[in-house]
């Protein structure tokens, strides 16, 4: 099979999933802003800032570190905090391996790369529905719905932080932060397990709220996750 025959038959699964792609840009558009209006108020440079969109492209873990880094912890905590909320990549990731598991070395670092929430539900929902793709389509696809998507927030991120610079401190913008998790956390509780983890989580955090440099966080995050997964096998168990 030739070249041009291989580009022929991934270029159609590429512009599919740039059009289903196109409208997460309403989303990540104006978060990416918000970070980088707070990244700026944080006392983030440009290029930091900036460093940090383009390199983790995953706006809950990077609001959570910017988070800890406002309340001055160290930067153990701070990796911490990004690694607890970012642990469902890995289950991401395990999910897409038998999808695009037999790609080259270099497409699945991309994919690695470009392994966010909406590139993994959208292109896991097509994969379901066409089981016929071949992995060069499928990596096709996957590449196609993160195009439109990444280039927005990267961008939204910039313009967020020159607007920020801008935005006097009287203006005190860091109560955005706690309203954009609530925004993002509020649809995800549909289930018992969920409800008992955010309750404990919140609970916990609240307890906790005077130790230093957001360490109550952490150990709020962790008795959640071991409260969600506790009632998640108790449901499993009724139901055998």
């Amino acid at each position: 099979m030739t070249t041009s025959t291989v580009k022929t038959q991934t270029s159609a699964p590429y512009w599919a999933g740039f059009r289903d792609g196109l409208p997460f840009i309403l989303m990540a558009a104006p978060f990416a802003m918000v970070f980088g209006v707070i990244a700026t108020d944080a006392g983030l440079t440009l290029a930091q800032g900036m460093g940090f969109s383009v390199l983790v492209i995953a706006g809950a873990s990077q609001f959570a570190a910017l988070q800890m880094m406002i309340e001055n912890a160290s930067i153990a905590f701070v990796l911490l905090a990004a690694l607890a909320v970012n642990l469902r990549m890995a289950m991401y990731s395990a999910a897409l391996v038998p999808y695009l598991g037999a790609a080259p070395l270099w497409k699945r670092v991309l994919v690695a790369y470009l392994n966010f929430d909406q590139t993994y539900i959208v292109s896991v929902a097509r994969y379901e529905k066409r089981p016929e793709m071949s992995v060069a389509e499928r990596v096709a696809y996957f590449f196609g719905v993160a195009t439109p998507i990444v280039p927005f927030w990267v961008g939204m991120t910039m313009v967020g932080m020159l607007a920020g610079a801008a935005i006097p401190e009287a203006w005190a913008l860091d109560f955005i932060m706690p309203i954009m998790f609530l925004a993002m956390v509020a649809p995800m509780v549909k289930s018992l397990a969920h409800v008992a983890a955010t309750c404990v989580s919140i609970s916990v955090a609240l307890a906790l709220v005077g130790l230093p440099s957001g360490t109550g966080l952490l150990i709020a995050a962790g008795a959640a996750m071991l409260t969600g997964a506790l009632v998640e096998m108790w449901m499993e168990g009724r139901r055998k």
